[in-house]
């Protein structure tokens, strides 16, 4: 949250069992209290791609596992990765087990261009998952370098800072 922020307090009603599974749920992923575990849930809820302008730029993720014994799906896999090779900026492809493979294509763009992606990837027979997951892009910033914690540094073209940060 920046400075400028101010914070609105308000209050929240809730049946008692879902208040206790909630603080369950909160105090195992590390919360001090609810008020921090329900901000991350509005800011996720925003960032649903479904809830985006159409033409609205964003970058995120394209996570599939498809059966790659299914005729000629790793080619069609490739052929629509083509298809859309200017919103995808990177793959990774990983080997679950013999039959299973997980891959994440990081994507940039407009929202529907990439929702239309994944929705093509997912109907296709023996995709078992595929989900878009993206954050805005600030398309106005300026390029910059900035040092990593883990010691080396990279030259950044773009400043598509993930809108959950505060």
């Amino acid at each position: 949250m920046s400075d400028k922020d101010s914070l609105v307090r308000f209050g929240i009603s809730m049946p008692q069992s879902l208040i206790e599974q909630f603080d369950r749920l909160i105090a195992l992923q590390g919360y001090d209290n609810r008020s921090e575990a329900i901000r991350d849930l509005a800011r996720k809820a925003l960032l649903t791609s479904s809830s985006m302008q159409p033409n609205e730029m964003v970058a995120g993720t394209i996570v599939m596992v498809y059966d790659h014994e299914i005729r000629d799906l790793p080619i069609t896999l490739m052929e629509l990765q083509h298809d859309y090779h200017q919103a995808i900026i990177s793959t990774m492809h990983i080997h679950l087990n013999h039959q299973q493979c997980l891959e994440i294509l990081v994507v940039r763009g407009e929202v529907q261009k990439l929702r239309e992606l994944q929705q093509r990837i997912q109907v296709l027979k023996g995709v078992g998952y595929a989900e878009l997951s993206v954050t805005h892009v600030d398309e106005h910033s300026h390029s910059h370098n900035h040092s990593h914690s883990h010691g080396h540094n990279h030259d950044h073209h773009d400043s598509g800072k993930p809108s959950t940060q505060e």
